[in-house]
């Protein structure tokens, strides 16, 4: 399969045009519309839906075009790391994180790396645990935020000497948010909104001392901005960690659990990983970084 014919094919799904392909490709009609035929030939199935005015994919042009964008982003990734010149320190840091205050110790790294070398660029890119590790096991990022319990037989991780701490969102109308803290039995009866990752462990079994399936979880979130309007429009009360949502001036308020349960993190990447230069220097000036604001507590 030619990289260069995944362009077109992509290119065609956005355009969802030949003719408005072609010309954004600089290609005639009758070669684009060639190669995307040889394409369905060298795949053994229908990729287009060809209407009278407009072509849309099938499902596996669907599952193609994922497909596709995913290799290019690591064919252009590799490109630059590879042309970058031996002694400069250049190019790209992708790095995958959560909703957390974490990220602060990520962008003070980033921030004295750039000052130090100008033509080092960084791409944040959120999500939640499973988005994350999905990017960084296919190798589309360099590093991921993620929160204990962390795989290091899977990855290498650099613990942050920092941590998040587990509450719950609610309207401030609510009765539970006259309380300072919240207990497991306060919210035995309540409806509950949680993270998607609903098939896993969830860290807050151990809390509740029961497995979260048999709470009432009335939706499910992976990034909390939208919880947050499920919580406003009353649908019920968001497991999730503090200092994500502001809540000065609004509708909600955060209480945190009581006992108190902290969520720590790390930094992770891909065992055996090859760093480009500018990904190692980013993880060593997060090192000294986070060692000279910490010097009891980071490892």
């Amino acid at each position: 399969m030619d990289v260069r014919v995944l362009r077109y094919f992509l290119a065609v799904a956005r355009e969802e045009s030949i003719s408005g392909a072609a010309e954004a490709l600089h290609l005639s009609q009758p070669t684009l519309s060639r190669q995307l035929m040889d394409l369905e030939a060298e795949l053994g199935k229908p990729l287009f839906l060809r209407g009278s005015r407009r072509i849309t994919l099938t499902e596996h042009g669907i599952l193609l075009r994922k497909r596709a964008a995913e290799i290019l982003e690591l064919v252009e990734k590799a490109t630059a790391e590879l042309t970058a010149a031996e002694d400069t320190v250049a190019g790209d840091v992708f790095i995958g994180a959560g909703e957390t205050q974490g990220v602060h110790l990520l962008t003070r790294a980033a921030q004295k790396l750039q000052a130090q070398y100008p033509q080092v660029h960084f791409h944040i890119f959120s999500g939640d645990t499973m988005d994350v590790s999905e990017k960084l096991d296919k190798g589309l990022i360099d590093f991921g935020l993620l929160f204990e319990p962390i795989d290091a037989g899977k990855y290498g991780v650099y613990r942050l000497p920092v941590h998040d701490t587990w509450g719950i969102l609610m309207r401030r109308d609510s009765a539970l948010a006259q309380k300072g803290a919240v207990t497991a039995a306060d919210l035995s009866d309540k409806p509950l909104i949680s993270s998607r990752l609903l098939s896993e462990k969830h860290p807050l079994d151990p809390w509740f001392q029961k497995d979260l399936h048999t709470l009432n979880i009335v939706a499910t979130y992976s990034l909390l901005y939208n919880a947050s309007l499920m919580v406003d429009d009353g649908l019920g009360y968001a497991l999730c960690l503090g200092g994500i949502i502001n809540t000065a001036g609004s509708n909600l308020c955060f209480r945190p659990l009581a006992p108190e349960v902290p969520a720590h993190m790390g930094i992770i990447w891909k065992k055996h990983q090859v760093f480009s230069k500018a990904s190692e220097k980013f993880l060593e000036i997060l090192r000294q970084e986070t060692q000279q604001q910490f010097p009891s507590t980071a490892k």
